[in-house]
Protein backbone atom coordinates (compact mmCIF):
# COMPACT_ATOMS: atom_id res chain seq x y z
CA UNK A 1 0.00 0.00 0.00
CA UNK A 2 1.36 3.43 -0.94
CA UNK A 3 0.57 6.51 1.12
CA UNK A 4 1.25 9.95 -0.35
CA UNK A 5 1.37 11.92 2.86
CA UNK A 6 1.15 15.30 1.17
CA UNK A 7 -2.26 14.36 -0.24
CA UNK A 8 -3.63 13.09 3.06
CA UNK A 9 -5.43 14.80 5.92
CA UNK A 10 -3.07 14.15 8.83
CA UNK A 11 -3.17 16.36 11.88
CA UNK A 12 -0.13 16.65 14.15
CA UNK A 13 0.08 14.87 17.48
CA UNK A 14 -1.30 17.08 20.25
CA UNK A 15 0.48 15.23 23.07
CA UNK A 16 -2.92 15.00 24.74
CA UNK A 17 -1.89 11.84 26.62
CA UNK A 18 -5.06 9.93 25.74
CA UNK A 19 -3.08 7.16 24.04
CA UNK A 20 -1.04 6.58 27.23
CA UNK A 21 -3.70 4.27 28.67
CA UNK A 22 -5.16 2.79 25.48
CA UNK A 23 -2.49 2.78 22.79
CA UNK A 24 -5.07 4.40 20.52
CA UNK A 25 -4.98 7.88 19.03
CA UNK A 26 -8.19 9.85 19.46
CA UNK A 27 -7.60 12.13 16.47
CA UNK A 28 -9.85 11.13 13.59
CA UNK A 29 -8.18 11.70 10.23
CA UNK A 30 -6.43 9.70 7.51
CA UNK A 31 -3.92 8.14 9.91
CA UNK A 32 -6.31 5.25 10.59
CA UNK A 33 -5.50 3.73 7.20
CA UNK A 34 -1.77 4.04 7.87
CA UNK A 35 -2.09 2.48 11.32
CA UNK A 36 -4.01 -0.46 9.85
CA UNK A 37 -1.48 -0.99 7.06
CA UNK A 38 1.53 -0.84 9.39
CA UNK A 39 -0.02 -3.38 11.76
CA UNK A 40 -0.29 -6.02 9.04
CA UNK A 41 2.76 -5.10 6.93
CA UNK A 42 5.86 -7.23 7.07
CA UNK A 43 7.84 -4.71 5.00
CA UNK A 44 7.79 -0.94 5.50
CA UNK A 45 9.45 1.53 3.17
CA UNK A 46 9.80 5.11 4.37
CA UNK A 47 11.04 7.79 2.02
CA UNK A 48 11.60 11.49 2.53
CA UNK A 49 13.54 14.40 1.24
CA UNK A 50 15.83 16.01 3.80
CA UNK A 51 15.07 19.65 4.55
CA UNK A 52 17.26 21.58 7.00
CA UNK A 53 18.78 18.35 8.39
CA UNK A 54 15.39 16.72 9.00
CA UNK A 55 12.72 14.55 7.43
CA UNK A 56 9.98 16.43 5.61
CA UNK A 57 7.22 17.96 7.73
CA UNK A 58 4.69 15.52 6.30
CA UNK A 59 6.86 12.54 7.21
CA UNK A 60 7.55 13.88 10.68
CA UNK A 61 3.87 14.53 11.40
CA UNK A 62 3.08 10.95 10.40
CA UNK A 63 5.88 9.58 12.59
CA UNK A 64 4.82 11.71 15.56
CA UNK A 65 1.33 10.26 15.32
CA UNK A 66 2.82 6.82 15.97
CA UNK A 67 3.20 7.93 19.57
CA UNK A 68 0.17 5.73 20.20
CA UNK A 69 2.12 2.68 19.00
CA UNK A 70 5.01 3.70 21.25
CA UNK A 71 2.59 3.86 24.19
CA UNK A 72 1.09 0.51 23.27
CA UNK A 73 4.52 -1.11 23.04
CA UNK A 74 6.40 0.52 25.91
CA UNK A 75 3.85 1.82 28.41
CA UNK A 76 1.18 -0.84 28.02
CA UNK A 77 3.68 -3.65 27.33
CA UNK A 78 1.77 -4.87 24.27
CA UNK A 79 4.42 -5.27 21.56
CA UNK A 80 3.38 -4.65 17.98
CA UNK A 81 3.44 -8.02 16.21
CA UNK A 82 6.31 -8.62 13.83
CA UNK A 83 4.13 -11.17 12.03
CA UNK A 84 5.16 -14.59 10.71
CA UNK A 85 7.69 -13.16 8.22
CA UNK A 86 9.22 -10.66 10.62
CA UNK A 87 9.15 -6.97 9.83
CA UNK A 88 11.90 -5.32 7.79
CA UNK A 89 12.29 -1.77 6.63
CA UNK A 90 13.89 0.36 3.98
CA UNK A 91 14.63 4.04 4.40
CA UNK A 92 15.15 6.24 1.33
CA UNK A 93 16.56 9.73 1.90
CA UNK A 94 17.51 12.40 -0.62
CA UNK A 95 18.96 15.79 0.19
CA UNK A 96 20.55 18.71 -1.56
CA UNK A 97 23.28 19.24 1.02
CA UNK A 98 26.82 17.97 0.58
CA UNK A 99 27.44 16.82 4.17
CA UNK A 100 25.74 13.76 5.63
CA UNK A 101 24.59 15.38 8.91
CA UNK A 102 21.07 15.77 7.48
CA UNK A 103 21.01 12.10 6.57
CA UNK A 104 22.19 11.17 10.06
CA UNK A 105 19.49 13.28 11.71
CA UNK A 106 16.76 11.93 9.44
CA UNK A 107 17.91 8.37 9.94
CA UNK A 108 17.88 8.76 13.74
CA UNK A 109 14.23 9.79 13.62
CA UNK A 110 13.37 6.97 11.23
CA UNK A 111 15.19 4.45 13.42
CA UNK A 112 13.04 5.44 16.41
CA UNK A 113 9.93 5.13 14.21
CA UNK A 114 10.95 1.69 12.95
CA UNK A 115 11.70 0.51 16.49
CA UNK A 116 8.28 1.72 17.70
CA UNK A 117 6.45 -0.23 14.99
CA UNK A 118 8.55 -3.37 15.65
CA UNK A 119 10.78 -3.18 12.57
CA UNK A 120 14.01 -4.45 14.13
CA UNK A 121 16.15 -3.96 11.04
CA UNK A 122 16.21 -1.60 8.12
CA UNK A 123 18.54 -0.60 5.32
CA UNK A 124 19.12 3.04 4.46
CA UNK A 125 19.76 4.37 0.98
CA UNK A 126 20.73 8.03 1.00
CA UNK A 127 21.82 10.42 -1.69
CA UNK A 128 23.30 13.87 -1.25
CA UNK A 129 23.60 16.74 -3.70
CA UNK A 130 20.20 16.05 -5.23
CA UNK A 131 18.65 19.53 -5.44
CA UNK A 132 16.23 19.39 -8.34
CA UNK A 133 13.03 17.43 -8.72
CA UNK A 134 13.77 14.32 -10.78
CA UNK A 135 17.56 14.65 -10.44
CA UNK A 136 17.73 11.32 -8.59
CA UNK A 137 16.87 9.64 -11.91
CA UNK A 138 20.20 10.86 -13.30
CA UNK A 139 22.19 9.54 -10.32
CA UNK A 140 24.66 6.90 -11.50
CA UNK A 141 23.67 4.18 -9.00
CA UNK A 142 20.40 5.20 -7.28
CA UNK A 143 17.95 3.19 -9.38
CA UNK A 144 20.08 0.06 -9.30
CA UNK A 145 20.68 0.52 -5.56
CA UNK A 146 16.93 0.79 -4.97
CA UNK A 147 16.23 -2.28 -7.09
CA UNK A 148 18.81 -4.34 -5.18
CA UNK A 149 17.52 -3.06 -1.83
CA UNK A 150 13.99 -4.00 -2.85
CA UNK A 151 15.12 -7.50 -3.74
CA UNK A 152 16.84 -7.89 -0.37
CA UNK A 153 13.77 -6.58 1.36
CA UNK A 154 11.49 -9.26 -0.06
CA UNK A 155 13.86 -12.16 0.70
Amino acid sequence: MLFKLNLMNIKPCQNCGKCDNTGLCVIEDDMGAIYDAVRVADRVILSSPIFFFALSAQTKIMIDRFQCFWCEKYLLKRPISEGPQGKKGLLLLVGGMKKDIGIQCGEATAKAFFRSISVPEHQTLSYLGIDQKGAILRHSTALNDACCAGERLIK
